[in-house]
């Protein structure tokens, strides 16, 4: 009986030892994983390198100038082009199937000649095809994968495999006036070819001063909600948060931002960069608040410093950012700076 019971406190012992143990790699590997790793920088692009223009989201109807436009400015900077097979094609809602989209996105994912991808428009429908496509030459070959709204389902998957990727204009974008978007092209080009980034912002009163470092991600929020649950959704930990949005509610937006704060979206995040807020709609029953006091309201409880204002989404003027990217942010009261680093 008495050998029993030391063989019982020897067994506890044990248990307890391997128990502490795994608790102990558990945490390890908890905060491996959460650390902010560098990104893979695919490499910049240079005259004679090709780039791949596809359609993952909406119809591209009657854009046939846009898309020669979009070939012509490439060119211009001696650089090649190559057209998805399905990108004029039209299923409803889409430019082409899921299958005919998901297939000229995988055929520029595999092809180790293209540097770059550059979606055509956004809309929606990218998040219907990220499940099929097979990221494995990908990441053995790097590349940039640009555009903005929808695509920013794509960014995710992209930051999630570890690599950066350019939130700019998309092909669309050419049909504005070329003086009206001259900063939207400018930069989109410095990003492409790697020449430095960064941007000085006008002081906004709603600013919540402060400074902050961190690699930037984000993108369209109502993208940034539809990926929470799935293995898309990014773990925002020390890293700064860029949100901007479309034709939507204030009560949607408030909506949004509370979906994502409830799932601890913003627990840990250095700061948050807002962008345009564009062409917000009118509700039979007021608000009562500016847009930037609505999303003031939703982070009143986080210490991190937010930054209105800043050019990029749906507007005209539509600064690149890489997403991945480490920042450098200061907001104050007059101006702010965004400094990318090299």
């Amino acid at each position: 009986m008495f050998l029993n019971r030391i063989l019982y406190s020897v067994l506890i012992l044990v248990l307890l030892s391997s128990s502490s143990i795994y608790a102990q790699n558990s945490n390890s590997y908890k905060s491996e994983n959460t650390m902010t790793k560098k990104l893979i920088q695919p490499p910049y692009l240079k005259a004679g390198d090709s780039v791949a223009i596809v359609a993952p989201s909406g119809i591209l109807l009657n854009r046939e100038t846009e898309i020669k436009l979009a070939k012509d400015l490439l060119e211009s900077w001696g650089l090649k082009i190559s057209i998805g097979k399905h990108i004029f094609n039209q299923a409803n809602h889409f430019a082409g199937t899921d299958y005919e989209r998901s297939e000229d996105l995988q055929n520029a994912l595999d092809n180790p000649n293209i540097k770059a991808i550059w979606s055509a428009r956004g809309g929606y429908g990218t998040v219907r095809i990220l499940d099929k496509l097979d990221y494995t030459k990908f990441i053995e070959y790097p590349k940039w994968l640009i555009g903005y709204s929808d695509i920013t389902s794509l960014h995710s998957q992209i930051h999630i495999l570890g690599i950066e990727s350019i939130h700019g204009m998309m092909c669309t974008s050419l049909a504005d006036k070329e003086e009206d978007i001259k900063a939207t092209i400018s930069t989109f080009k410095k990003a492409i070819f790697g020449e430095s980034l960064s941007y000085t912002i006008k002081g906004n009163k709603y600013n919540k001063i402060g400074e902050a470092k961190g690699q930037l991600i984000g993108g369209n929020l109502t993208l940034l909600q539809t990926m929470l649950g799935s293995e898309t959704a990014i773990d925002t930990t020390d890293k700064i948060v860029f949100i901007e949005e479309i034709g939507e509610y204030k009560y949607h937006i408030d909506r949004l931002l509370q979906s994502l704060k409830r799932a601890g979206y913003f627990d840990n995040c250095k700061a948050v960069i807002v962008g345009d807020m564009t062409k917000l709609r009118r509700n039979t029953t007021s608000w009562g608040k500016p847009i930037e006091q609505l999303i003031l309201d939703v982070f009143e409880e986080c210490d991190f410093p937010v930054l209105f204002d800043f050019p990029a989404g749906h507007k005209k003027d539509n600064r690149a950012l890489i997403f991945g990217r480490t920042v450098d942010l200061k907001i104050n009261s007059y101006e702010s700076t965004v400094v990318f680093e090299d």
